[in-house]
């Protein structure tokens, strides 16, 4: 990293190359050049000035030693070499020769004392190695800038080698003197074979070149040659062949001889539905392979001596653990297979605690049977049941909402606006790592059958908005009058319309729900345990929340508490908490089951999930929406909305 960049500058005139190194910016060389410039100007328009006063003043018996000195030159910068510092900001350090009329310029960095006398003086070694090259282009020492654009491609050929350090003394002189070929590509292929032979070393390329072309020659020598032996020679191998391998040559002739008869008989075409010919056969043709022993003596455990049956583990497996971690406190394990049917009865009936053991299939599967529900609505439903309509089991559902919809259409005087709020979470074990909430407000207009052709007009204000992050309007619909005053214009649609969206600043988020998982795998038994907390702050109680826990394996065997249900297709656990109060202990959602993977071949990923949704007269964020005057209301605000989106705890 001592030399970063080398730069040829004509005193008068644009520059004529640039070589960087790859990691240096080009933007940062052109400008430590143009400040290498700026200053030599500068220097040059003060000497100017000082040499016009010294001039002045020659008149006078006994001029300065100031006087003597501004007389030296107009350009301070004009000496063989030297190095000056430039930069503000970011300070480079450019060492320079001035050849004929032409800077060659290296740049480095300027760092601390140590450093930068180290890449001072690398960079002058660059820099004296780039005024040969430079000097060789242009035969001799009267470098000009015509001369070095006739030779552009040779010296920044010769100019990225001198950059790069790649060019030792040997290489240099081999570079210089190829300088002025006619071929460019043996000034970067030739030097390094020409260093290899000052220093002693093999040729390498050399041998390759020649071992390739003797080869070369070789084969294409054999590739032309034929060889001919005589027919007696020839006679004479093919009677030796056949006193060899006479069966050979008969049994390929036999296999021949039977290959047409093969081919007629394939050809017939057979009946698939005809009766199998072993029908034909008799008994003791068919029931040859079974032996049947008249011995009554005989012992009949000897036609299962061949029979492979699994052993059953032996006691000392079967006996419970005891667990002690806190929240798994229990008895694992445990399951005795006798051989009587008394005892596996017996085991099974004694696991009726929460974590007492197997799976009891009357905890989560009801045994009452759903009655099917007559048509309702006391024959209404029957009336769209005509041609092509939906039966009268589906339509009853959809006669309900439908009645729902058209008697609240029926009763609005004004439009209605409502804010649906979607909360994201996401928990690492009882730590918060994301969280974010998405806040959208409707617009429902009246029916267009209400409305005649009417167009809705109205302004409303939204409060509580200091905790918005990033807020976007639906440009169509509505428009800001500043000051969190906005105008509505539309026409009348059936479903609500998103007039403005919206987010939350994450450290200002409220949190509805705070949710820790917990995970134990130890052996080959896995227990997972969800905690759960309501936020005491909310408007009103969570209801209906569903949690779910996403399983590593489908469960042979499971232990809930409470009761949950188990989707095997998904390999997912709910459990349905229909309400949650605001203060009070923090619910447990506990599960244990067993896996194949063991503890000691690494730990299994399980994912909870919290799915809720409800409706309140307060948002959770606190926005609300507001008429634009007290005293002329042009809306109804109704009741809020809100649910999860990834509510998530790892």
């Amino acid at each position: 990293m001592a030399c970063l960049a080398l730069s040829l500058q004509p005193t008068n005139g644009p520059d004529i190359m640039l070589q960087t190194r790859e990691w240096f910016p080009p933007s940062r060389a052109l400008a430590a050049l143009s400040a290498f410039r700026l200053t030599r100007l500068s220097h040059s328009s003060h000497r100017t000035a000082a040499s016009s006063s010294s001039a002045s003043a020659s008149t006078q018996p006994h001029p300065s030693s100031d006087d003597l000195d501004s007389s030296l030159g107009d350009d301070p910068l004009a000496a063989s070499s030297g190095q000056v510092t430039v930069g503000v900001e970011s300070k480079y350090r450019v060492i320079y020769r001035l050849v004929n009329s032409i800077y060659v310029l290296g740049v480095t960095t300027a760092d601390d004392q140590a450093r930068a006398a180290t890449n001072a003086f690398d960079c002058i070694n660059t820099v004296n190695q780039a005024v040969a090259v430079v000097v060789a282009a242009c035969r001799g020492v009267d470098v000009t800038p015509e001369k070095v654009h006739r030779k552009y491609p040779e010296v920044y050929l010769a100019l990225d080698i001198v950059l790069r350090g790649a060019a030792g003394s040997v290489r240099l002189a081999a570079i210089l003197s190829s300088i002025h070929g006619d071929n460019i590509s043996k000034l970067v292929s030739s030097a390094p074979d020409a260093e290899s032979r000052v220093r002693g070393a093999d040729q390498w390329s050399a041998q390759m070149e020649a071992l390739s072309a003797e080869r070369r020659a070789t084969l294409e020598s054999f590739s032309g040659a034929t060889f001919e032996l005589p027919a007696e020679t020839l006679a004479a191998g093919d009677e030796v062949a056949v006193a060899i391998a006479p069966a050979v040559a008969t049994e390929d002739q036999t296999q021949k001889d039977q290959l047409p008869q093969t081919t007629d008989e394939s050809t017939e075409e057979k009946d698939p539905f005809a009766a199998s010919e072993k029908l034909n056969k008799p008994e003791e043709a068919l029931v040859g392979g079974f032996k049947k022993i008249n011995d009554p003596t005989a012992d009949p455990t000897a036609a299962l001596v061949g029979l492979e049956v699994t052993a059953l583990p032996p006691a000392e497996a079967t006996k419970p653990t005891f667990v002690s971690v806190e929240g798994f406190e229990g008895d694992y394990g445990g399951i005795e297979f006798g051989q009587e049917e008394a005892s596996l009865n017996d085991t099974f009936e004694g696991f009726n605690t929460a974590f007492g053991g197997g799976l009891d299939a009357s905890e989560f599967v009801t045994t009452t049977k759903i009655k099917p529900k007559g048509p309702g609505l006391t024959g209404l439903e029957l009336l769209a049941t005509g041609p092509g309509g939906p039966a009268p089991a589906a339509a009853a559902g959809s006669q309900l909402d439908g009645l729902m919809a058209a008697q609240a259409a029926a009763e609005m005087t004004t439009p209605e606006m409502y804010i649906h709020e979607e909360i994201n979470a996401e928990f690492k074990e009882s730590l918060l790592s994301r969280v974010g909430l998405k806040g959208t407000v409707y617009l429902r207009t009246l029916p267009p059958k209400k409305a005649a052709g009417k167009e809705t007009e109205f302004a409303f204000r939204l409060e509580g908005t200091s905790v918005i992050k990033r807020a976007a309007l639906l440009n169509s619909t509505v428009s800001s009058l500043e000051n969190n005053l906005f105008h509505v214009r539309t026409g009348s649609e059936e479903e609500p319309i998103p007039v403005l969206k919206f987010s939350l600043q994450p450290k200002l988020t409220p949190l509805p729900l705070r949710v820790r998982l917990l995970k134990r795998h130890s052996g080959t038994l896995l227990s997972v345990m969800i905690q759960y907390a309501s936020n005491p702050t909310l408007p009103s109680p969570l209801t209906n929340v569903t949690f779910a826990v996403k399983l590593p394996v489908d469960p042979s065997l499971l232990n809930v508490s409470p009761k949950a249900v188990l989707s095997r297709e998904e390999r997912e656990l709910r459990w349905h908490i229909p309400d949650i109060p605001l203060k009070g202990v923090a619910g447990r959602l506990r599960a244990r089951m067993p896996v194949d993977q063991d503890s000691s071949e690494g730990e299994l990923d399980v994912v909870g999930m919290v799915r809720f949704s409800g409706q309140s007269l307060m948002t959770l964020s606190g926005v609300s929406i507001r008429p634009a005057s007290e005293s002329v209301v042009q809306f109804t605000e109704v009741s809020h909305t809100y649910s999860t989106g990834n509510y998530l705890c790892l």
